[in-house]
């Protein structure tokens, strides 16, 4: 699985483009993702270049070492960069990634850029590389996220308890969520729907 990841050049949208991510990125990232509310609920924390400079290595590492592949995340329209996403916790043996370490500036959230590029990593994991699950995990305080996943048809698993030490030292609580290949055609229709109604939202302001 992950083999084919390393030689994925990129996947296109119709209204995003998720580039793999490298050191070109870093200035475009600076542009939109150096916002504290970005990572409000996030393990970790990013505020200023060097910072960011630091997030993209250590993701950089996780592809070298065959656990992840970062994203940049492209606005077609604009050309701009719109945030990052992720596939981790990759697992061939099991067919099973993790789709998550996403954020998108405040530009685009809300819009179809956003459904879309979950839209079409989700797409990409079920019906080219054939996963039987993919997990998603969040805060237990990120009810945005929390009700935005079941929405589109995630199942809710558990909570694990003070599970991950946050940047100003909170223990969080996460939770996992799962689809599983049986269940992405229904996930499919509904991700579509939203990029339709995120789309006239966008037209319309």
């Amino acid at each position: 699985m992950f083999d084919q990841l390393k030689r994925l050049d990129a996947i296109d949208g119709d209204f995003v483009r998720l580039e793999p991510l490298s050191m070109s990125h870093h200035h475009g990232f600076c542009e939109v993702g150096l916002d504290e509310d970005l990572w409000r609920l996030t393990v970790g924390t990013v505020r200023n270049p060097d910072e960011m400079q630091r997030y993209i290595d250590e993701a950089l590492m996780q592809r070298a070492a065959g656990s992840a592949l970062p994203f940049a995340i492209i606005d077609k329209l604009s050309g701009r960069i719109a945030g990052s996403t992720r596939f981790g916790n990759i697992d061939s043996l099991n067919r099973r990634v993790e789709i998550g370490w996403t954020w998108v500036g405040k530009e685009w959230q809300r819009t179809a850029v956003n459904s879309e590029t979950k839209y079409q990593l989700l797409r990409y994991a079920f019906e080219t590389l054939e996963c039987v699950r993919v997990e998603f995990k969040t805060d237990s305080l990120n009810l945005r996220s929390r009700t935005a996943l079941l929405r589109i048809g995630a199942t809710e698993e558990g909570i694990l308890r003070r599970h991950m030490l946050t940047h100003d030292g909170r223990f969080r609580d996460t939770v996992y969520f799962s689809i599983l290949e049986s269940e992405w055609a229904d996930v499919k229709v509904k991700l579509l729907e939203r990029m339709g109604q995120s789309q006239s939202r966008s037209q319309q302001g």
